[in-house]
């Protein structure tokens, strides 16, 4: 019997997705996967559907949504209607989101590189509590 006929077992479709087994089982708990049919021996049997759905959430996720709004796409998408125009949100929100986070590593770098250039490129003395650099060098506070 092929695994067409008979459906994918759980560590079948994880190797095809790339995910471990437990990642496939963890979604079908959290309602991301539907639950699949099982064979006479108690298996999980997937069918090629699962396996389409799975990349989705896979593409979802490496965008940074979350699983709640995965979850809403896909109640969208499984009532066949286009999941655009609410995604089209999601994404400027999460676009949003990694523009403050980009700012925010941004200004981190100047104070790092800040910190760099105020450090002796000489050896100094032992640091003054709380300092980088002893008592008669600029003190850069950490």
């Amino acid at each position: 019997m092929t695994t067409t006929l008979r459906g994918l077992r759980v560590g079948e479709l994880a190797k095809v997705a790339g995910v471990p087994a437990d990642t496939v089982r963890y979604y079908e708990r959290a309602g991301l996967l539907p639950a699949p049919r099982r064979t006479a021996g108690g298996y999980r049997a997937y069918d090629g559907g699962a396996l389409d759905r799975l990349r989705f959430i896979q593409g979802c996720q490496r965008l940074g949504l979350r699983l709640r709004d995965i979850a809403d796409l896909l109640a969208i998408r499984d009532t066949g209607t286009c999941p655009c125009e609410p995604a089209e949100q999601l994404l400027r929100r999460r676009l949003a989101e990694v523009d403050a986070e980009m700012a925010r590593l941004s200004a981190l770098r100047e104070e790092m590189a800040a910190m760099v250039e105020a450090l002796p490129s000489r050896q100094c003395p032992p640091p003054a509590p709380g300092t980088w650099c002893g008592p008669e060098r600029e003190e850069v506070s950490v």
